[in-house]
């Protein structure tokens, strides 16, 4: 079986900081010290500098698909792997692939890559971190409908920010280095605003200290005893998201899994079904599971007449220390009596 392939991920907060350059600098490098490196998929957005980067560089021909009658192109995947190269450069890591792909994304296809042994370089910015999705709703009022989840961020062998100040960033965008001048404008005058792009260089900046502490304690588990004698004192906390058909669900588990994995804690979904619920209500809370499974959080349905008893009959089980909840669960102050031992935390689907 093939070791699988390393994933170096390229992370911005904006389109414009520099991502794919600094990726394909990577990938010349690289080609100069002997790597076999091809490129399975660049998207130049017509910025010269950055097209020039890919000179000398071998080229895996896209995919050609039709859909609703107009001609698209995708990552080859199939073509990666029987061309076989250490190294693949992928950009755009959470495009959503054609209907009908054989996968719905592209950081999918990459993982394929790496299943094969071939280690991938990549590109995405921060907006498109799954339990993010609300801050970024919260700071710019744009919905980022393209996600990566956040395991998949994680598995990341190596994480580098490409950063640039938001004025100098504004100014490339002034100058029409980003994108032409029509699109520039409208760019400036909505997402590409000093204060939104101040806020999601914080969140880049955040993250990847994030990562980094990660693999700082990674590590500190993986040295001998004699180097660290002293045993790593891990959370305690363990973490329970209740799933119901609100739509403000969505939010919850987004952000019961950030705090899990800040707090290094276990975290379990719950659902509740009863005799009464709706169809429509039934297919929420199934939509709701599949999300946190999606996330990487066990789910577990419990049949009951009153969820909220059965909720923290559940929690008091499993010795749960946090409760995640939205407003609108049944019976909200009969739950916060049962679970007075417990952190409450009522998550709101805020308004901009």
């Amino acid at each position: 079986m093939a070791h699988r392939g390393k994933l170096k991920l390229y992370l911005g907060y904006a389109a414009g900081v520099g991502k794919t350059f600094q990726m394909l600098t990577e990938a010349q490098q690289l080609k100069s010290a002997g790597e076999d490196v091809v490129i399975g998929y660049f998207e130049p957005h017509e910025r010269k500098d950055t097209i020039a980067k890919t000179e000398g560089l071998e080229t895996v021909p896209r995919a050609v698909s039709e859909y609703r009658g107009t001609r698209l192109e995708e990552m080859d995947t199939d073509a990666i792997l029987r061309r076989k190269p250490k190294v693949c450069v992928v950009d755009e890591f959470a495009h959503t692939n054609v209907p009908g792909s054989a996968r719905a994304k592209r950081w999918e296809d990459a993982s394929v890559l790496r299943d094969a042994g071939i280690d991938v370089l990549t590109s995405m910015n921060v907006q498109h971190i799954e339990s993010l999705n609300d801050q970024v709703w919260q700071v710019t009022g744009i919905r980022v409908r393209e996600t990566v989840p956040d395991w998949v961020v994680q598995e990341a062998d190596e994480v580098v920010m490409v950063d640039v100040t938001p004025r100098a960033l504004l100014h490339r965008l002034e100058r029409g280095v980003v994108y032409e001048p029509g699109k520039a404008q409208k760019a400036l005058e909505n997402f590409f605003t000093e204060s939104n792009l101040t806020a999601l260089r914080e969140l880049a900046l955040r993250q990847t200290a994030h990562q980094i502490e990660d693999r700082r304690e990674e590590e500190l588990v993986r040295a001998p005893a004699a180097v660290f004698p002293e045993p790593i004192a891990w959370s305690a906390e363990r973490i329970l998201l209740w799933l119901t058909a609100d739509p403000a669900t969505a939010i919850l588990i987004r952000r019961g899994r950030r705090v899990a994995d800040y707090l290094q804690s276990d975290c379990v979904a719950v659902a509740v079904s009863r005799d009464g619920d709706s169809a429509d209500e039934r297919a929420a809370i199934e939509r709701h599971l599949n999300f946190a499974r999606n996330m990487r959080i066990p789910t577990v349905t419990i049949q009951a007449r009153d969820p909220s008893k059965a909720v923290a009959e559940y929690a008091r089980q499993e010795k749960i220390t946090q409760l995640f909840v939205t407003r609108h669960v049944p019976n909200l102050n009969e739950l916060v009596r049962l679970v007075r031992n417990m952190q409450l935390t009522i998550v709101a689907e805020r308004a901009r």
